[in-house]
């Protein structure tokens, strides 16, 4: 659509991050699908009590949580400004009641037991793939987001000889800097030997694909369903749930809130604090001794 790629655009000129274009653009994309399927052409406006059905559908066919929702209906709000910029429309038509009520979850945002990431793990050691491998055991040591780990760049944020990445495009351009340990450094030089005799052993990024200088946030994704299936879980386990995975893992192995919270990257500690709570298991586990 003609539009969309307008509203891109519109954002990049509005200097928005590569991320957040990214994501609004594919909650466009996802709502033009779902407005396609039912009336069989493209939306050329927004209108209310279409905004509304797509919630209902967001919510009761796809199962999402409100917070997802809130998310899908801030993009929406954004193009409909867009929208109203272009002449296309004239006025808005999402409301503030529009927005979900979020009850806040007690338990702890990770969504998967040590044993089901490791199994995750163990499908990607038999399949040989050093360079998945460096990837998964990069975001599980790090807690970073997977949108930073396809940014780092060789010669420029990673340091093995001192045990360092510099993350240069963190969440609202932020940079930080992490520590690697030992595990994430013997992978990362076990890559970087097939990565040396790779066809884009010259490309500035650290992970590399087949079909370009810089390893795509889509075929990461197909890389995480295929792992899934193969490791048996039954729900796919997706890169952001490994960042999940190190803060819960981090605070249970003695880091403090703060420690978590500077390595992740959390601009807000109370984000951080969330993994302090136990998880559902853990706390019908407690329960049950009662």
């Amino acid at each position: 659509m003609k539009l969309i790629e307008s509203f891109v655009t519109y954002l990049m000129a509005e200097e928005k991050t590569k991320n957040t274009v990214y994501n609004y653009k594919l909650a466009i994309q996802e709502y033009a699908s779902w407005f396609i399927d039912i009336f069989d052409k493209e939306p050329t406006a927004l209108y209310s009590q279409n905004v509304k059905d797509y919630l209902q559908y967001l919510q009761f066919v796809k199962k999402r949580s409100a917070k997802t929702i809130n998310v899908k209906l801030a993009s929406l709000q954004k193009y409909n400004e867009f929208l109203i910029v272009m002449g296309v429309q004239n006025e808005l038509v999402i409301s503030k009641n529009m927005k979900k009520k979020i009850q806040q979850d007690y338990a702890s945002p990770a969504q998967f037991s040590e044993k089901e990431v490791h199994k995750f793990l163990q499908a990607i050691v038999e399949t040989k793939k050093v360079r998945d491998y460096a990837i998964v055991i990069l975001l599980m040591h790090t807690g970073c987001r997977i949108s930073e780990a396809l940014h780092i760049e060789l010669q420029q944020d990673l340091y093995l000889s001192s045990s360092e990445l510099v993350i240069r495009s963190g969440k609202g351009d932020k940079q930080r800097t992490v520590l690697l340990n030992q595990k994430v450094i013997q992978a990362l030089k076990n890559y970087l030997v097939e990565r040396n005799v790779h066809k884009y052993k010259e490309s500035p990024y650290l992970f590399v694909s087949n079909k370009g200088p810089k390893l795509s946030r889509m075929t990461v994704n197909d890389m995480f369903k295929k792992y899934s299936k193969l490791a048996g879980l039954e729900n796919v386990l997706k890169p952001h749930a490994l960042r999940h995975y190190f803060c819960s893992h981090a605070l249970e192995n003695g880091f403090d809130v703060h420690e978590v919270a500077h390595i992740a990257g959390h601009s807000n500690i109370h984000t951080t604090l969330l993994y302090t709570n136990p998880s559902r298991t853990k706390m019908l586990d407690k329960l049950n001794l009662l």
